[in-house]
């Protein structure tokens, strides 16, 4: 399809007189460590592409856990806002992102801006494109719950850049569908599987080159022998109150389990942090960790027999390594993965998680029904797909 003039490559005049053509300039903006992790890969395509300069621009959302995808994914930003302030509300953020992203725009004058998925950087930097008439791309386009609230900011803020966006590029027929039934012109869609499988396996590659680089977590594999290990993420906005003190319960109920241990790297927001330590701190077999950095956390999925999350990403990211699911949320954007078996929405119900758990560990079909089920979400090559489309 034909991008329009303002994605079009620009002509300059060379010294000779003769005209050259210049490439497309990409701004990049992404702020947390998933955005981080799925765009990485599509950074190295971008670069790798004739006629395609990409520019790299992080609001630093996430400080330290985006540091560490940065340094794992070899990419030095040319613009690094530094946003974060402790806890800071979502109007005092979105205002400050919108300043700070837009004088950047103003200074690089992209040909194209490219934003991922659903955060305030990502919203924040579509909204500063279309008050200057730049032309925006979707990474993770059409993902939808319906509800509002859950995922909540996340649900409005990806219908804002989808009425922004003019390039959609969706992980799946399922994705792609919702933006057509919202009447997004089809031309602009382009279904390109899930840019995070892209970084899975880049990273899992590098680990085994380097085993070293997921060397963290041998201590805790020591002290768990024997033991078969539960994933633990849990971070969610619309979590905060009694979706975490139910889920830190069940947490603690299944850790009543001699048979297993359960790592749980505990997000940096203090919201989450007191709830936690209240309930499992001091409990034998549950670890209570910092966060990973990315080659640690493909290790921890990869060493885990099964993974309890209310994460996005994690619905994507362990299906690839045949491990189950179970989303600890009321809604998911990701529903291939509940179609097709790899994931179980089990909600934020104490009983209902320390059941749906236990189904998993205790009946080896059922379990097995969900390891062997299809990944949907991608097959690796979707960063170079958008490369490819970009360049067109």
């Amino acid at each position: 399809m034909t991008l329009g003039p303002a994605s079009a490559q620009r002509v300059s005049i060379k010294s000779n007189g003769l005209t050259d053509t210049a490439p497309q300039k990409i701004l990049v903006i992404f702020g947390t460590r998933p955005e981080a992790i799925k765009l990485f890969p599509v950074v190295h395509a971008l670069a790798a592409t004739d006629g395609l300069e990409p520019v790299v621009c992080v609001t630093a959302q996430h400080r330290e856990i985006l540091d560490q995808v940065l340094e794992i994914g070899g990419i030095t930003p040319d613009f690094d806002l530094d946003i974060m302030q402790p806890d800071q509300s979502l109007d005092a953020l979105t205002s400050r992102l919108l300043l700070k992203i837009g004088g950047v725009m103003d200074e690089v004058k992209p040909d194209r801006v490219i934003v991922q998925g659903d955060t305030a950087t990502a919203m924040v930097g579509a909204l500063a494109a279309y008050y200057r008439k730049i032309p925006v791309g979707h990474v993770e386009a059409g993902l939808r719950s319906y509800n509002i609230y859950h995922p909540w900011p996340e649900e409005v803020n990806r219908k804002i850049i989808g009425t922004i966006a003019d390039l959609h590029f969706a992980p799946t027929q399922t994705s792609a569908d919702a933006l057509t039934n919202e009447a997004v012109p089809a031309a602009g869609v382009h279904i390109t599987g899930n840019t995070v499988i892209d970084a899975l396996h880049w990273v899992t590659a590098k680990i085994e080159a380097q085993p070293e680089l997921a060397g963290g977590l041998d201590a805790l594999k020591t002290r768990f022998a024997g033991k078969r290990i539960v994933g633990v993420t849990s971070h969610r906005r619309e979590n905060f109150g009694g979706g975490l003190e139910n889920i830190a319960g069940a947490i603690a109920d299944l850790a009543k389990r001699d048979d297993i241990a359960l790592i749980f790297p505990v997000h940096p927001n203090p919201n989450v942090r007191a709830v936690m330590d209240a309930e499992l701190k001091g409990l034998d077999n549950v670890a209570m960790i910092e966060p990973l950095d990315y080659p640690h956390f493909v290790h921890l999925l990869s060493i885990a027999e099964l993974m309890l999350t209310d994460s996005g990403g994690v619905q994507e990211e362990a299906p690839a390594l045949g491990k189950p699911v179970l989303v600890m949320r009321e809604t998911t954007e990701r529903p291939e993965g509940i179609a097709a078996g790899t994931a179980k929405l089990v909600g934020t119900d104490r009983a209902a998680i320390v059941a749906a758990a236990n189904e998993l560990l205790d009946d080896a079909s059922a379990y097995e029904a969900m390891a062997r089920a299809h990944n949907p979400f991608g097959d690796g090559d979707s960063s170079q797909r958008i490369a490819n489309l970009l360049r067109k």
